[in-house]
């Protein structure tokens, strides 16, 4: 038929009787026209092909969803006027062939049919094909006709057998007739039986029924339609057939059915246990997926549950460990184990012993025979699912539900057992329980939302359980960790316990900060500093008990470490594993986004360290992905949010990408707990801080910088997108570099060390300015660059230009660290106004309220480090405004990542970017809008 221009359009053109219809084919050198039958197989090939016009599409899809109708069945005499001849059309349809019938016209409607008009072209195809495909194929060959060629007479022989055909479809529409209104086409469903024989040797009878399909009340055993006459049972002569036809379907869906078609007349079949079992296991869900249902008797109890149980388990530690560890301390054992309830009411251990031993899925409990579905008997034999770590444990009661193990089950529903039921109780009113007394021994007067704080730790610790302080910088997390060690020294002496110490590991540059803190609000409690060639443990060694606590009334106090420190003595050899053999109370990770690494040595090294309790300090506790959080609950409470890999499927994608919006909220309830958060903007934090004003500064690039910018995006982007995989990401970073160190200086780009440096950038005639108002108020001002050979830049400037500043760096040795801030806040002849700060190294843990100005001389990619680095000036203790100064370049990469940066703000604060990680898996594109200057 390659003579028919299928790629052209087609027009359906109906006929009296339907079978006499015809279809159009044209295009623009010929049309060609078809009768139904030689069309048929033109549009059941032409689905195939993606270039056809809707025309043809629609009446394709027409032809294909009449022959299915065909072949189901699915056709019925049509009502003809007097003296036409007899036809068939297309029915009874069910209310989803209507459904095909609509969506088919409206999906291919066009221009020149509309959805309504396009119905009308389908159901007019649909009896046509209904109408010409029960009949015989013509007895000559069907031949294509030119439209306005009128076709040849019919032959004298191919009348005689057009009315012999007209004669047998007269007598079967007569037949027809003659039966009523008596129902053909059925459902089936399979209905159980089972006497008391049968059900003590554990089998049950299957017997079908058939339904009329658009009665589903009106029914009758399928055997009946063999065996009954239709007055009997109702249906019409060919029920019979589509009864078979429905079993057969059936068959395919559950395979012990074929036993019923093999039968002459298939009216049961006994099923025995195994077959049973797997009706109950796989049959009657795959059945009902082709729409037949099992039936069972209200004498058959199908009302077995079970549900997994949450509880304490046997512990494997001594009775005084666990006083010392809490309910959730290392020695802590829970389990899942099944409970299998009928009505409701749990079965007694007798009863789930003679669940687990029968041999049949059918038992007699309670007077009533049961059906147990395979599902069901194997939990009752298991009992146990599983012991689990308390942060599992934790987690499953919190939640609700648990994640099943590989090859485990799922546990659907999860019941939380008495112990932990009163533990969950526990931790969901932490936060509103009423505030501890301030420990005697604290030399300060805590604010309400500190005791609060105070509070939170406490019930957490002594419970054996972690938490995350994460509190804006500023808002004393320092000084509520202090009162927590005295609280639970007070309550050690109370209770007669020996007082274990608190280490604390925090960044070498706030040791010294942690020592003045402690002396300062608790005198008289023993400080040391870990660090250094001569760090000591001495007095703290349990081989050594008589020297511990000498001080303070038995308390040990505090030991201040860093994380370099510790990841030695924890990685290094014998003896410098000193840190892991302490029995500490406390372990405090402060700054504790240090770690936010789990698979870094920093993080596996704290995991090495034994103690009651952890807590973790941070204003950030999520600098760029959700991951960071995991590594630091996982810490406090191993387990709680599963393995890395299963949190981040469970929880990160879906939260990151905001693709289950409800997953966020899900996850907040999980945390909460144990992450306490407050800001400083929250109603009565901190009402008495000054107010702080956030300025942004765009400026333009000078020519020179100008020229540079642009070449170098040029000449790097050409070299981007020659570049293979592994080398373009390593470009893209340079690109980015380079870009931003353009717009800081041009000098920093070319890596001129000793040059001109004023009147080549903006930015430096910006902080000029700033800066001289900052002198003349006899102000103080706080500078942040995140590159160290700006800040060597602006030394050089500000020597030459007579700006009195300091420079703190990675590099600067602890000491100078802390006199460098002493000279910065101090109010007497020796003070430096101007703090020049790298941003890593001042971003956190410095407390610099001296400072009225902060500014920013290039933006980092994450505002949560910016917001760290603010609060060194505006946390508790400033009394002065705050000014925080952005500089920006217009047009440049500068000021995208500036709006990038604004929309991560608007985000929830758990749900960050990547950085410039993210931003080497932009195409080419992408990257070339990002950099290109404007």
């Amino acid at each position: 038929m390659s003579f028919v221009p299928v790629t052209g359009t087609a027009r359906f053109v109906s006929g009296t009787p339907p079978r006499e219809s015809c279809v159009e084919f044209r295009d623009d050198r010929r049309t060609v026209s078809l009768p139904i039958r030689g069309a048929l197989p033109i549009l059941t090939k032409a689905h195939r092909r993606d270039d056809l016009h809707p025309s043809v599409a629609l009446l394709s899809g027409a032809a294909l969803l009449g022959m299915r109708l065909v072949a189901a069945g699915s056709i019925e005499p049509a009502d003809v006027g007097p003296g036409q001849p007899p036809a068939w059309r297309a029915g009874p349809l069910a209310s989803d062939d209507h459904d095909r019938i609509r969506m088919l016209a409206a999906a291919q409607a066009h221009d020149e049919l509309d959805a309504a008009d396009a119905e009308s072209v389908v159901r007019g195809l649909l009896d046509a094909v209904a109408d010409a495909m029960p009949r015989g194929a013509p007895t000559s060959r069907t031949r294509a006709t030119a439209v306005g060629v009128r076709p040849a007479a019919p032959t004298p022989e191919q009348q005689a057998q057009r009315s012999d055909f007209r004669r047998r479809l007269e007598a079967k529409i007569d037949r027809h007739r003659h039966a009523g209104n008596l129902p053909h086409l059925v459902t089936v469903s399979l209905r159980v039986e089972a006497d008391e024989e049968e059900l003590v040797a554990g089998a049950v009878r299957l017997v079908p029924q058939a339904h009329d399909e658009q009665n589903p009340l009106h029914l009758a055993d399928v055997g009946a339609l063999w065996l009954d006459e239709p007055a009997e049972h109702g249906f019409g002569d060919r029920a019979r057939t589509h009864a078979t036809i429905a079993l057969r379907t059936a068959a395919e869906a559950w395979p012990v059915l074929d036993r019923l078609l093999a039968q002459r007349v298939p009216d049961e079949i006994t099923l025995d246990g195994d077959e049973i079992a797997d009706l109950l296991e796989h049959g009657v869900e795959a059945l009902k997926a082709r729409g037949v249902d099992v039936l069972w008797p209200r004498s058959l109890g199908r009302d077995l549950t079970s549900r997994a149980v949450l509880d304490r388990g046997r512990s494997q530690g001594r009775r005084e460990d666990l006083l010392q560890t809490g309910l959730f301390g290392p020695d802590a054992m829970f389990s899942f184990s099944w409970q299998v309830a009928l009505h409701g009411d749990p079965l007694t251990d007798d009863e789930m012993e003679q669940l687990a031993k029968a041999a049949a899925p059918i038992v007699k409990l309670r007077g009533t025979w049961t059906v147990v579905d395979p599902g069901t008997a194997r939990r009752a034999r298991r009992r146990m699912v599983r012991q689990v770590s308390a942060g599992e444990a934790l987690a499953a009661a919190l939640t609700g539900v648990a994640a099943a193990k590989p090859g485990e089950e799922p546990l659907a529903e999860v019941i939380v057992g008495a112990s932990l039921l009163k533990i969950r109780e526990q931790l969901s009113g932490l936060t509103s329980a009423e505030p501890v007394p301030s420990p005697s021994g604290l030399e300060a007067t805590l604010r309400g939302y500190q005791r609060e704080g105070l509070t939170w730790l406490a019930g957490l610790t002594e419970l054996g359980l972690g938490g995350c302080l994460a509190d804006d910088m500023g808002l004393g997390k320092t000084l509520t960790l202090i009162s927590l060690h005295l609280h639970r020294a007070e309550r050690a002496r109370a209770g007669g316990a020996t007082t274990a110490p608190t280490l604390v590991v925090c960044p070498t540059s706030l040791l010294g900060n942690w020592e003045n803190e402690i002396r300062r609000f608790a005198p008289g409690v023993p400080v040391r500093r870990f660090h250094g060639s001569e760090r000591s443990l001495a007095g703290l060694d349990p081989s050594q008990p008589a020297l511990v606590g000498d001080e303070a009334d038995g308390d040990p106090g505090f030991v201040l470490t860093t994380y370099g420190t510790m990841r030695v003595d924890t990685t290094g050899k014998a003896p410098e594993r000193a840190l892991a053999a302490v029995p500490w109370g406390l372990v405090v990770a402060d700054e504790a986004q240090h770690v936010k690494n789990a698979r870094s040595s920093t993080a596996r090294g704290l995991r090495t360290l034994g103690a009651q309790a952890r807590v973790a300090l941070t204003g950030t506790p999520v600098e760029n992905e959700l991951a960071e959080l995991w590594a630091i609950l996982d810490w406090l409470v191993p387990g709680l949010l599963g393995s890395r890999q299963a949190f981040r499927k469970v929880w990160a994608a879906p939260i990151e990408s905001g693709a289950e919006p409800a997953k966020a909220a899900q996850f907040a309830d999980l945390i909460s707990p144990f992450l306490l958060r407050r800001r400083k903007s929250d109603p009565g934090i901190a009402p008495e801080l000054p107010p702080k004003t956030e300025t942004d500064h765009p400026l333009a690039l000078t020519r020179e910088q100008t020229v540079l910018y642009e070449a170098f995006v040029r000449d790097t982007m050409e070299r981007i997108e020659r570049a293979d995989e592994h080398a373009r990401r390593g470009l893209v970073l340079a690109l980015l570099t380079g870009c931003k160190q353009i717009c800081n200086h041009p000098a920093h780009f070319l890596k001129q060390g000793t040059t001109r440096i004023a009147g080549r950038s903006e930015k430096i005639d910006l902080l000029d300015e700033l800066l001289g108002t900052v002198l003349a108020e006899d102000g103080a001002a706080l500078v942040f660059t995140q590159y160290v050979a700006m800040a060597r830049l602006l030394e050089t400037h500000w020597t030459a230009s007579g700006v009195p500043h300091q420079f703190l760096h990675g590099g600067t040795p602890v000491r100078e660290r802390e006199a460098m801030v002493r000279r910065f806040q101090s109010e007497g002849d020796d003070r430096v106004p101007v703090f020049l700060l790298s941003l890593k190294a001042g971003g956190t843990g410095l407390n610099l309220t001296r400072a009225e100005h902060v500014i920013h001389v290039d933006r980092w990619w994450n505002p949560a480090v910016e917001d760290q680095a603010t609060d060194r000036a505006y946390r508790i203790g400033q009394t002065l405004p705050v000014q925080v100064h952005r500089m920006t370049t217009r047009g440049t990469i500068e000021e995208r990542v500036a709006q990038l940066l604004e929309r991560k703000r608007s985000l929830a604060e758990a749900v960050l970017g990547r950085g410039e990680a993210a931003l080497t898996e932009l195409s080419n594109d992408e990257l070339r809008d990002l950099v290109t200057l404007r």
